[in-house]
């Protein structure tokens, strides 16, 4: 169907790599020319190794996820001619350990938050039966098998 280009660059630069003194500091960039500043996650890597203003992929995963759901949802208030004003999402996800030294993200709460025009608002059933459709339609829901739970404000 299509494929989505990242590149990432990383240099360790005069670092004493093998005693794990190294920047784990990096650089993605998109197909479209979005730059991100990315690191490992101060939460795995302290500093000076990481860097907390950084982007982790911890929470770039939780980001992704999140924004997948919007879009899909977005789309579909749209088709059923509803009109959303805002949108926002307080997402997280909590990291667990499944066996002993492999952790995966375990579980993502979605807590959207959707605000629409008075005149083309969705009703309590309605706004839930579209997050319903946006998370079965959202190809990074489908990707993992991480549970995520939506409570939508």
């Amino acid at each position: 169907m299509s494929e989505h280009l990242a590149s990432i660059h990383w240099r360790r630069g005069t670092a004493a790599f093998g005693k794990g003194h190294y920047a784990r500091t990096h650089v993605w960039h998109f197909d479209g020319g979005a730059t991100v500043h990315a690191s490992a996650s101060p939460d795995i890597v302290p500093a000076p190794w990481s860097d907390a203003a950084a982007v982790d992929p911890e929470e770039a995963f939780v980001a992704a996820l999140a924004s997948c759901h919007m879009l899909w949802f977005l789309a579909l208030a749209s088709a059923k001619g509803f009109v959303v004003d805002s949108y926002e999402d307080e997402a997280v996800g909590m990291m667990r350990e499944i066996a002993p030294g492999k952790s995966m993200i375990a579980e993502i709460v979605l807590r959207p938050h959707a605000t629409f025009d008075p005149a083309h608002a969705a009703t309590r059933e309605q706004l839930d039966a579209l997050h319903h459709a946006a998370h079965e339609r959202c190809f990074l829901a489908n990707s993992v098998k991480t549970k995520i739970r939506i409570q939508a404000r």
